[in-house]
């Protein structure tokens, strides 16, 4: 199987290019997320992509520390930062076992279609968990793929063997939700905006 960094710096270019698949629930989900930010905000967005939603919260906020496992992500978000003229957020490949060294915390940390992307789910969340200072919030938007028919699930494997898929996790609502109460978390949202897909705002 393709390793996740080569993947994604492979999958860069093609996947800035792709269009929102569903620009309502996407704008519906920035504007809860806003109503967590202030410009008091220190904001840490793990798996940000090619930095278009850290871009948008910008404004909102007093930092954001954008990151994700990819090169050639950050190259094409550091780019799109320039081009917007957006001073106060700092894109940089890391990974969430790297930020925990750093030992900075967070008001808000965003993983937006991250999550089932992740090695350890449960790992990854105890980290995020750690991040966040106290009544800080985690806002996450994942993939259900537990959910999803059991001969897409298949295809995905298939995909994954001959290089055209990343890793993914096999989650289903309640195992996701489980995971985040498991390691402190209470759960304030919960919004299935599709079968295979959830949106869910957790605080520490």
């Amino acid at each position: 199987m393709i390793s996740s960094k080569k993947f994604w710096d492979g999958s860069a270019k093609k996947y800035v290019k792709t269009a929102i698949k569903d620009e309502v629930t996407y704008q519906k989900k920035i504007a809860i997320t806003q109503q967590y930010l202030n410009k008091d905000c220190d904001v840490l967005e793990f798996g940000c992509g090619s930095g278009g939603t850290a871009i948008i919260h910008a404004p909102y906020v007093k930092k954001i520390f954008a990151t994700d496992i990819s090169e050639k992500m950050i190259e094409i978000a550091e780019k799109k930062a320039r081009e917007c003229n957006v001073e106060n957020v700092i894109f940089k490949q890391n990974t969430l076992d790297e930020l925990i060294l750093q030992k900075q915390d967070y008001d808000v940390i965003l993983g937006l279609n991250v999550l089932h992307l992740l090695e350890d789910v449960d790992i990854s969340i105890h980290y995020i968990y750690k991040l966040l200072k106290n009544n800080g919030v985690f806002i996450s938007s994942t993939s259900l793929i537990g959910e999803v028919h059991v001969v897409f699930r298949l295809l995905i494997s298939i995909m994954q063997f001959i290089g055209l898929a990343p890793h993914v996790c096999v989650l289903t609502k309640n195992q996701l939700v489980s995971k985040l109460i498991k390691a402190g978390f209470s759960v304030e949202l919960e919004w299935v905006t599709s079968r295979e897909s959830i949106f869910i705002v957790a605080k520490k």
